[in-house]
């Protein structure tokens, strides 16, 4: 919980407006694009990359108040409509629009998102990092949204906006220190007054109603009050995300027990194997030692995914660990998408190391090639996904849009940076000599038996996602809640957890679905450990298209595609990381067997 020290009675308190988005749309707007109040004085903080990745656009507010000092029905601005001109009458429509779509404000007091707690069923608080323009009643008489809270929002085909909020500040008295006071929380709770008395209101009388086919003078007066109220910390319980530790941990170790007493038994009776007729009865993962180590078909393909993964997952562990020990709190805004980028940037030469070496064990002689599919190819389809989606962001005219002078700035990162180090990495990973395997590969292919049903690539490959997906599916339904449905996210340390415990899965299923594959003499394993592991990705989409159908209320084909545009990137990383994690535990594994039994 990030809170600020106040030793004087009236410390001033800075309140800073962020994008409004919604739940509805995935297009987020600047502040000033619906004509709010605002600050033209002071000028707006410097943004880091991660912030406007994210389409964050935070600037200051002309809310003002202090510490331990409440104000009652402070005015702020008028804001006056004709509805004649059409300047006057396209921002009300676009205001009318942010009430109909739900879009919410997000201000922040000292780097805490301020809270709009209201009641729901069963005489709980819900509390929302957010809090609406206002609300719409249909033409049939239905409240739309907040509407809902107010019985005096009842006039047909109309909209009542928020322009007026009552903010509540929490503090902690704190006890021999030199500070007086921490500041733990923001509350606020938006209201809707016409407000009779422009000049002096007094927050009182019947809300500030928009009809949706008025025409005329509109006149709209923003206020607000302030009070500071004494505040005890609170703590939250996360035993339900335990719990499914727990499970996911007994799973595990399950797995690896009986994989563990097989393998013992297996390697035990192969080299007891003494005499000439017991050697000519070989049978099972035994029988194909001269294939098993002979390189894959589409080799280079398969390396440079190797080290795409190999990139992602180490930024994706320094990221997690970093965030972890709080260097990347939710309170440094942006802090954790500009960690993971610089990370990706710098991590070329590991990728290029990793696919070069690969490549080179598997018999390629195209390095050239091999070198610039391992810079350009992942990247490239990435950064292509994301540029068409940064266009229908510009052409909505969303906050989300990334400047040209950030693309630009991106991509010298990439070519500038992240491709030199590749190839860096992938001068050493060619010098260096290829991968020795402890059996020697035969001349001429080995035939592989008839398969079963379930040793077949395919059933294998769909079965081998579902238990790393299983991991995963709880803290998925948080993760996807703090991108698209604007909750904050400060689990890291579970997070953590689950990340080694998806390391720990993936690697599992594909070591035992690659023995099984063995067994059944069939030693085509490189492309399937990866595709198994990575299979995990394709559960993570169709999960994805569940949520949206399922939990969002998103309309719009630009917020579908958006939607789904970003998905793709999330599901191709993910893709690439689960598989390579998959590729290198089958490695080690195979590895291993044959490095311990007798083969003559």
């Amino acid at each position: 919980l990030h809170c600020s020290c106040f030793s004087k009675p009236f410390s001033t308190i800075e309140l800073f407006v962020n994008r409004l988005d919604s739940v509805e749309s995935v297009l987020p707007y600047e502040y000033t694009a619906f004509d709010f109040c605002a600050d033209q004085s002071e000028k707006r903080p410097s943004e880091n990359l991660g912030q406007v990745l994210f389409g964050e656009r935070i600037e200051p507010s002309p809310y003002k108040f202090s510490f331990k000092k409440n104000l009652d029905c402070q005015s702020v601005c008028l804001k006056s409509y004709n509805t004649e001109k059409t300047e006057d009458k396209a921002k009300l429509e676009f205001l009318k629009k942010g009430m109909l779509l739900n879009y919410q404000h997000h201000w922040i007091v000292d780097n805490m998102p301020v809270t709009w707690c209201y009641d729901v069923e069963d005489n709980q608080k819900f509390c929302n990092p957010g809090f609406p323009i206002g609300c719409y009643v249909t033409d049939t008489g239905r409240a739309k949204d907040a509407c809902v809270v107010n019985a005096d929002f009842n006039d047909k085909d109309t909209f009542y906006i928020f322009n007026h909020v009552d903010i509540t500040i929490f503090y902690h008295m704190v006890e021999n220190e030199a500070a007086g006071a921490r500041l733990v929380a923001a509350k606020l709770e938006p209201k809707s007054y016409k407000h009779t008395n422009l000049e002096k209101p007094d927050c009182t009388g019947p809300p500030m109603s928009l009809g949706n086919k008025f025409n005329g003078d509109i006149k709209i007066p923003y206020t607000y009050s302030v009070k500071s109220l004494v505040s005890r910390y609170v703590l939250f319980s996360a035993a339900s995300i335990m719990n499914s530790l727990v499970i996911v941990l007994f799973l595990s170790g399950m797995v690896a027990m009986i994989m563990l007493r097989t393998l013992h038994k297996d390697i035990a009776r192969y080299n007891q194997m003494d005499s000439v007729e017991d050697a000519q009865e070989e049978f099972g993962w035994k029988l194909v030692h001269g294939d098993v180590f002979r390189p894959p078909r589409k080799g280079m393909l398969l390396s440079v995914f190797l080290g795409s993964g190999t990139q992602i997952f180490i930024m994706t562990f320094v990221t997690l660990f970093f965030a972890c020990l709080g260097f990347l709190s939710p309170a440094n805004r942006g802090a954790l998408m500009t960690c993971a980028v610089v990370l990706w940037v710098l991590l070329g030469t590991p990728a290029g190391y990793v696919a070069a070496r690969y490549y080179k064990s598997f018999g390629g002689e195209k390095w050239k090639t091999n070198v610039l599919l391992t810079a350009f190819l992942c990247p490239g389809v990435v950064f292509a996904d994301f540029f068409v989606m940064n266009l229908i962001l510009w052409g909505e005219g969303s906050s989300a849009a990334m400047p040209f002078g950030t693309l630009v700035a991106i991509l010298a990162l990439w070519f500038c940076i992240s491709v030199p180090l590749t190839f860096i990495g992938a001068y050493f990973g060619f010098k260096k000599s290829g991968i020795e395997h402890p059996v020697r590969t035969n001349q001429i292919p080995r035939q592989i038996p008839e398969q079963s049903f379930y040793t077949k690539p395919l059933p294998g490959i769909v079965m081998g996602g579902i238990l790393p997906f299983g991991c995963i599916f709880i803290q998925l339904f948080f993760i996807l809640n703090s991108i698209w449905s604007h909750q904050m996210y400060y689990m890291f340390g579970f997070l953590f957890l689950v990340f080694i415990i998806l390391l720990i899965t993936c690697s599992e299923a594909t070591i035992l679905l690659c023995y099984f594959h063995l067994c059944a003499e069939d030693y085509h394993w490189q492309w399937r450990s990866f595709l198994t592991s990575g299979f995990t990705a394709v559960y993570f989409l169709v999960y994805a298209i569940h949520y949206f159908f399922s939990k969002l209320q998103i309309s719009g084909l630009a917020s579908t595609i958006l939607y789904f545009g970003y998905t793709m990137i999330m599901a191709l990383i993910f893709f690439l990381f689960t598989g390579t994690i998959g590729f290198f535990a089958c490695f080690w594994f195979v590895t291993k067997i044959y490095s311990v039994v007798k083969v003559d």
